[in-house]
């Protein structure tokens, strides 16, 4: 299993840069931000500067839109990065919230996102695209290789990833929501042609090592009411239990009473407080290590390729430690350098 970091981009800046770092001393693969420009600041400007600062870092957005930024102008970025640092970027993409909210829009469609995928994808590895009816290339860096991540919670969006995207990212970390997510996921790839084992399944959520579980929760409670955003979407499509989709992921949200953009992502986050503890329980990782490890190997045998850590909590730097020194060990596997010898 791989590991990663979400991190916001808060200035100053350089603390966005040192905490990715430090992530990959400790052992994660991955550098994820926000991408909401009127809420932080502009993640790409970000990602050249973590990828100036360490070696072998994967950095991208979790997730960018399809309405914010034009896709030509996204492939571009995103091949210009990998023409400096040798092709270390990752795309992950949804319908769109904060970024699209604040500007009082709406999510794009799912239309919207296949073509978006398409155009992003074809341009930044290389190809030749079709877009507005005319033909386009970046001839400029035809080395370029950018896997596209799609986001998505709901059956039509977790179908769209499945049959176009190179990875599935599901934001929270509850395994039977995500056993369900993956299969869907799955069984739309198939369904597509496609072999579902190539693609990379990423689940993010926070994360926070410690004892005080209270304090944990209380810490972490914003994520509930960012995932409620979606499921609200989700609801208003298909009622509180319809599509087969599962209840846990639908019925806390009975006593949400709107959201401020203002406060999103951020720790005590006042219009999060309907989100009940045994949500943050099921949708957070929080407790010791040994807690961590036990639902991370439970998440790894249900197909998760990396887990993503949102790091928007007041234990950011005990979290990495303990990510560091016990948790991501006991998830990898280290191969013996000889085969044992008997004295």
């Amino acid at each position: 299993m791989d590991f990663g970091v979400v991190l916001q981009c808060d200035p100053p800046a350089w603390n966005v840069v040192d905490l990715a770092r430090r992530a990959e001393l400790a052992g994660f693969s991955h550098a994820w931000t926000f991408d909401s420009h009127l809420l932080w600041e502009e993640p790409f400007v970000v990602y050249s500067q973590i990828l100036s600062a360490t070696h072998r870092l994967v950095v991208g957005p979790m997730v960018t839109n399809p309405l914010t930024r034009d896709w030509t102008v996204t492939a571009s970025t995103f091949a210009t990065l990998n023409e400096m640092f040798g092709n270390r970027t990752v795309c992950g993409i949804g319908r769109g919230d904060s970024a699209v909210r604040t500007l009082n829009g709406r999510p794009a469609t799912l239309k919207t996102l296949r073509e978006a995928v398409g155009v992003i994808r074809g341009l930044a590895n290389g190809g030749e695209v079709e877009h507005d009816g005319v033909k386009l290339r970046l001839p400029w860096n035809p080395a370029s290789r950018l896997p596209v991540w799609v986001a998505a919670y709901g059956p039509k969006a977790l179908a769209l990833a499945g049959e176009c995207a190179d990875g599935f990212i599901l934001q929270l970390a509850d395994p039977d929501i995500t056993a369900w997510s993956i299969k869907a996921v799955r069984e739309a790839a198939k369904a597509a042609g496609r072999d579902p084992a190539t693609l990379t399944i990423c689940v993010a959520a926070p994360a926070y090592v410690g004892d005080d579980l209270d304090h944990q929760r209380d810490q972490c409670r914003w994520f509930g009411g960012m995932v409620g955003n979606h499921v609200a979407d989700i609801v208003a499509r298909y009622g509180a239990a319809g599509a087969d989709i599962p209840r846990a992921l639908t019925d806390y949200i009975a006593g949400r009473q709107g959201y401020d953009y203002n406060e999103h992502g951020r720790a005590g986050n006042a219009h999060t407080q309907f989100v009940p503890d045994s949500i943050v329980d099921r949708f957070c990782l929080l407790g010791t290590p040994d807690d961590h490890i036990q639902r991370l190997r439970e998440l790894r045998d249900l197909g998760v390729d990396q887990f993503a850590i949102y790091l928007q909590h007041d234990g950011k730097a005990a979290t990495l430690d303990a990510y560091s020194e016990v948790i991501i060990p006991a998830l990898r596997e280290r191969a013996a350098a000889t085969e044992a010898v008997s004295a």
